[in-house]
């Protein structure tokens, strides 16, 4: 069953690492030139979404949301399975639910109509995991830190 404070920690988590998580591939970006951030912002090849000119900042909303959304099921999915408390269990669950997410960058690259990073770019792949893996690692860490200070 969801609660309020079920609700409340997966908005709380979900735009904090996803806001992170952004910013950790805007950085990348802005220090290699590798278009990650581009990539990860990008909704061009989306039927009725690609015909518009979106502003970063709505951009950047959508990506938030779908943080939202993996965080809430990321919560659900630690509560149903009773590994609230175990700090490798929220891991390897986190690492299982984003895994789709480095798959995705063969498919976002390729499906893609503005320049972004070609689908056998690895050091852009490289740079892709590497920020993903951080975002499972915070999403774990998050909700375990959230967990212990409302059980206080």
């Amino acid at each position: 069953m969801f609660t309020r404070s079920h609700l409340v920690n997966s908005l709380y988590i979900g735009i904090f690492s996803g806001i992170l998580l952004g910013l950790l591939m805007k950085f990348i970006q802005s220090v290699t030139n590798v278009k990650v951030y581009t990539l990860l912002l990008n909704v061009d090849f989306i039927p009725i979404f690609g015909k518009v000119q979106w502003p970063e900042t709505v951009e950047f909303l959508f990506h938030v949301l779908i943080s939202i959304v993996i965080t809430f099921v990321f919560i659900t999915l630690a509560e149903r399975l009773h590994i609230q408390d175990s700090l490798p269990k929220l891991w390897v669950l986190s690492f299982l639910l984003c895994l789709p997410t480095f798959g995705l960058y063969f498919i976002l690259s390729t499906l893609a109509i503005k320049e972004v990073p070609v689908w056998n770019d690895w050091q852009a792949f490289g740079y892709w995991s590497i920020a993903h893996l951080f975002y499972v690692w915070l999403l774990a860490m998050l909700y375990k830190k959230k967990r212990s200070t409302s059980l206080r």
